[in-house]
């Protein structure tokens, strides 16, 4: 047991209003009524049958995403939080995270998923431009953005969050700087604050849209990184900042390579035995399906020539330090197995190894992909 990393929950929640051009997540428009309690019953079926495999650790982080989560009725939020405490040991003060729409939030609605446990928002803003939300398919307008962090900021919660996204269709660099002061303005405890990338499957990816040069997303990057700083933002992991103390500790877990248990459409898990195997599961992606009752897809082994990759890939994306030995306590191999990877990623100037630590330098930050590359061609 004492080699487990610590453990979290991710629940999903499939439904949006409507499916906006850029998304990849599983998320499914609505098409009627949210099946609330009945969706809420088949989740927590679907934890039952995971529950043997997390070897009776307790909950330290929930993440409640979609999907928009907040088109879930509070008293159906009351009833999951419930029903999972009552199958899993939640650790007190365990930090429970909601992704909320701005279109779809309602105080009265907010005030109930309180009541139930959660005790940090993320709202996805995306950008505060009328035409560029448009641009994006989103339901909502600046000013329910505005409206949303700020009942979000009067609860009292323990953090919320703000999504914001740069690099959007035919976007200038003082479009960009402007999202951002906006952000920044509404003092969100956090920020996320990432690059929109075509994805397969999408629509932009089917009709793409003129997106900013490398040279213009670099200015964006560059100057908006100095602005969030100079707010007292501090960059912890590729895409995220927070003020200090603030960060997200169900993502930090996610990127130390902690374990997680995934319930709901389409929901990825990942748990560790205490013999060292790691297990990976995901779950039906349909709503029609994971209704029905089948919620596993597949279930499978980490192979020991895929963990060093898996680890890095996450563990990179961190600003702090890595421990050594966590990579030997997390991974079950010893560092002989990585040495020759290690040895080329210092060579190449990506990498900077104290006698405790690993750290990302900033030339690897620059080409992540390059130094991630060479654990990738290990396997």
């Amino acid at each position: 047991m004492g080699n487990l990393p610590p453990l979290s929950l991710y629940i999903h929640i499939p439904w949006c209003v409507q499916k906006c051009p850029y998304c990849d997540f599983n998320s499914h428009a609505l098409k009627g009524d949210v099946p609330h309690m009945e969706y809420v019953g088949h989740l927590l079926a679907d934890l039952d049958n995971d529950i043997a495999l997390t070897s009776g650790r307790e909950v330290s982080t929930i993440f409640i995403g979609g999907g928009t989560p907040s088109l879930l009725s509070s008293e159906a939020m009351q009833a999951l939080l419930d029903g999972v405490r009552q199958r899993v040991p939640v650790a007190a003060g365990a930090e429970i995270t909601m992704e909320a729409n701005p279109g779809t939030v309602e105080a009265d609605r907010f005030s109930g998923y309180q009541r139930a446990g959660v005790n940090r928002i993320s709202i996805g803003v995306q950008s505060f431009s009328q035409q560029k939300l448009e641009r994006l398919g989103r339901i909502h307008g600046p000013e329910e953005a505005k409206r949303a962090a700020n009942l979000a900021a009067g609860l009292g919660l323990r953090s919320f969050n703000l999504d914001l996204m740069h690099g959007l269709p035919d976007q200038s660099l003082d479009e960009a700087l402007d999202d951002l002061r906006q952000a920044i303005a509404l003092a969100p405890p956090h920020l996320s604050w990432y690059q929109l990338t075509i994805e397969p499957n999408t629509l932009f990816a089917s009709r793409p849209p003129v997106l900013p040069d490398d040279d213009d997303l670099w200015d964006i990057f560059e100057q908006g990184h100095q602005l969030l700083t100079a707010a007292g933002y501090q960059q912890y992991e590729t895409s995220a900042y927070a003020k200090p103390g603030l960060q997200c500790q169900h993502n930090l877990n996610y990127w130390r390579f902690g374990d997680y248990l995934g319930i709901g459409c389409g929901s990825h898990g990942k748990l560790t035995q205490p013999d060292g195997e790691i297990i990976r599961s995901v779950k039906t992606r349909h709503p029609l399906g994971f209704m029905r009752g089948d919620y596993l897809d597949k279930r499978y082994t980490v192979t020991d020539n895929e963990k060093p990759f898996e680890y890095f890939m996450n563990r990179f994306r961190l600003w702090e330090p890595c421990p050594r030995e966590e990579f030997v306590r997390y991974t079950g191999l010893g560092e002989q197995h990585i040495r020759p990877a290690l040895d080329k990623a210092i060579a190449a100037g990506y990498l900077n190894e104290t006698e405790n630590t690993w750290q990302v330098s900033e030339k690897g930050r620059l080409f992540l992909n390059s130094l991630l590359e060479i654990f990738l061609e290990q396997e």
